[in-house]
């Protein structure tokens, strides 16, 4: 991701991008790379099936159907049990392998993984340079941060322990772990790292338009963007930006709600599908009104079949 054209990541957001969600959203284009939801890592090797169950594009020389590489993400605080893994991500197909320094779920941070390590940068620098070590030379090794945890004071320290590790590349989500999702996001923190450090860097966090893209890139002084949230709510949201593609018709995306529903396609897998459709229409309703009408309808459906129907 360092050519001079807009290059686009989707964000590995757990609970929410599965392998149905790249799937859809990278069918619409404008997708450079997937990462993965993090596979937890704490004391052991994990099993091949860990890592196909949260990445089955591993069965496809890891990329979606539409072609699109995808990165397994670990998360984990013991650097050569994370190195191990690595090494295992890439043996089975994973496109390098990303760094979880991000994540500000409590029970996550509680478990000494995600944004909380952001307070040790010596240990960020032990992680990767373990990891770096474990993974080819050929494959990535990457990193994904926020700017801190309560404040920004190690935010470029962290990303030059994350850069003398041998990161390859850095993405940073704009805010803290307290400054959780809230508005703004810190755009400008981000051109101040990439003035100390050398490696690439994307930036991330409250991107929702094509205008939010350029200012983004603009006071980051990135080319690089990974979308989260911007593209739930607008799916077709990175062929706007890179293509200039007109934002999707309510009428298209409740095709693709249909398509995507876990019923025709992939078979009736219980409550988890509809659960899955409901938390996008609570997405999507930033972006279209009829969404919330929608899910008004649907919320008291429990089977993928209800709920296609409806949708139909």
């Amino acid at each position: 991701m360092t050519t001079n054209e807009t290059q686009i990541a989707l964000a590995p957001m757990e609970g929410v991008v599965d392998h149905l969600m790249r799937d859809m959203l990278t069918s619409l284009g404008g997708f450079d790379l997937c990462v993965t939801e993090f596979v937890r890592v704490v004391d052991m090797l994990l099993p091949p099936r860990v890592f196909y169950r949260l990445c089955p594009e591993l069965y496809h020389q890891g990329r979606t159907p539409a072609g699109v590489p995808v990165r397994v993400q670990l998360l984990g605080q013991d650097p050569q049990c994370l190195a191990e893994n690595a090494a295992r991500a890439v043996e089975l197909g994973s496109h390098g392998v990303d760094l979880n320094f991000g994540c500000p779920a409590k029970t996550v941070n509680k478990s000494k993984g995600g944004a909380v390590l952001l307070k040790e940068t010596d240990t960020l620098y032990q992680i990767v340079h373990a990891v770096r070590q474990s993974v080819p030379a050929g494959q990535p090794v990457t990193a994904k941060m926020r700017l801190g945890f309560e404040d920004k004071s190690l935010a470029i320290d962290n990303a030059l322990a994350l850069e003398a590790g041998g990161a390859s590349l850095i993405t940073i989500h704009a805010r803290t772990k307290v400054e959780g999702y809230n508005p703004p996001a810190y755009w400008d923190w981000i051109a101040r790292i990439k003035q100390q450090v050398k490696v690439p860097l994307v930036a991330n966090g409250e991107i929702w338009s094509a205008e939010d893209a350029r200012q983004c890139q603009l006071q980051s002084n990135c080319q690089a963007i990974m979308l989260g949230r911007g593209a739930l709510s607008l799916p077709n949201l990175a062929s706007v930006i890179k293509h200039q593609h007109q934002p999707m018709r309510w009428d298209e995306v409740r095709a693709l709600l249909t398509r995507y529903s876990g019923y025709e396609i992939y078979g009736d897998k219980g409550k988890y599908y509809p659960n899955r459709i409901k938390q996008w229409l609570g997405y999507l309703k930033r972006q279209y009104h009829q969404a919330d009408s929608l899910f008004n309808q649907i919320r008291a459906m429990q089977s993928s079949e209800q709920i296609v129907d409806a949708l139909r």
